[in-house]
């Protein structure tokens, strides 16, 4: 069984949050071919995927030649498109699957997954998800004699994880206890390369940063905006619209426009609710995920509180301000560049004047 010397106690935030966090390089019981195939899993959410990405980059800077197919929910697929180095990207429809159930075409659905999985015999198998389900996935997949089925052996602070699925890995392999989101599959991986992490980490590929900037659902966007992502499914996480409407009222007197997003009709109404309160305000058309690059890529600055898309914008490092009101801030905060800054913490809701001051920092103003 592989095991990491790093055991268990909790990682001073500052360590988390600059990447100090390591895994003593561990030793694989077998030689691994110089183009190894190396299956990863790590299924949702929307900001884990993102932060699951560096671990290809880890890979394929120990093999350059190495085959790295990958398992996602079917709804983010083109988003891990975006990655180069991954050769095949395999859909996962867990949650549609489980709304069908009965129906023919689910179970056809499912055989194919498996029928992929056994396309190749993978030199290794990563599963980051730390659930039973994506063990049983890691399971059914095809492998060399050998290959080890690497998963997180115990759980990490504030995230979702099932002791069963230990029993499912053939290397479960043990991380502090208090790990950024980043660190935590990227310790995984170090456990099959033998090297640690290395800073700074690496997301998505070239093609990402100028992603449906021409979309023609983004003509007529003032020149000069701030793409404001104020909605969560989490109500404890939300950053109180009084708040809002003092940043949007501040932002245009910088020449910034809030531009607000949102996904579904309660946050189409909590968008409304803060636009009738700031002058100019936009409320935008829904979009996609992946229509969301543009958006990102177009702004001045991202503000936003601990979501998905703002998660995409640190990875893009993009000028991005992350609020946190009710989560942890070293579990998913962005680390890696200086046009990132994060704001409040778990049970510390920051005021407007640090947003503010924040926003003008990654943007460069005043220096």
């Amino acid at each position: 069984m592989l095991s990491s010397r790093s055991e268990g106690g909790a990682v001073p935030q500052s360590a988390a949050a600059s990447g100090v966090v390591q895994a003593a390089p561990l030793a694989v019981p077998f030689a691994m071919p110089d183009r190894p195939r190396i299956l990863l899993i790590k299924v949702s959410s929307l900001g884990d995927v993102v932060h699951n990405m560096p671990l290809v980059h880890d890979l394929r800077a120990r093999w350059p030649g190495a085959e790295i197919d990958w398992v996602v929910e079917e709804g983010y697929v083109e988003l891990v498109r975006l990655l180069p180095d991954v050769r095949r990207v395999i859909p996962f429809a867990l949650r549609r699957w489980r709304k069908r159930f009965y129906q023919s075409g689910t179970w056809h659905e499912v055989v194919a997954l498996r029928d992929t999985l056994r396309l190749d015999s993978y030199d290794a198998v990563i599963e980051s998800q730390g659930l039973l389900k994506t063990a049983v996935v890691a399971r059914a997949a095809s492998r060399t004699p050998r290959a080890p089925i690497i998963g997180l052996g115990n759980a990490t602070k504030g995230s979702g994880y099932e002791p069963a699925a230990r029993l499912l890995y053939t290397a479960p392999v043990r991380v502090p206890s208090q790990t950024h989101s980043v660190q935590r599959s990227r310790l995984l991986g170090a456990a099959l390369t033998g090297v640690g992490p290395v800073e700074p980490p690496q997301f998505f590929g070239a093609a990402a940063q100028t992603l449906h900037v021409d979309d023609p659902i983004w003509d007529g966007l003032p020149p000069r905006y701030a793409a404001c992502f104020h909605a969560t499914a989490g109500a404890k996480k939300k950053w109180p619209v009084s708040n809002w409407h003092t940043l949007g009222r501040q932002l245009l007197e910088d020449g910034l426009v809030m531009l607000l997003p949102w996904g579904n009709d309660a946050e189409r109404r909590a968008a409304e609710e803060i636009a009738a309160g700031v002058p100019q305000a936009q409320v935008l058309p829904r979009f996609s995920v992946m229509q969301g690059f543009g958006l990102i890529n177009r702004a001045e600055v991202v503000i936003g509180i601990d979501t998905g898309l703002v998660h995409i914008a640190a990875a893009l490092c993009r000028p991005t301000v992350e609020i946190y009101t009710a989560t942890w801030r070293w579990k998913t905060e962005g680390y890696w560049s200086d046009r990132i800054a994060n704001v409040g913490d778990h049970g510390v809701v920051p005021s407007v004047e640090d947003v503010i001051e924040a926003a003008r920092r990654v943007r460069g103003v005043g220096r």
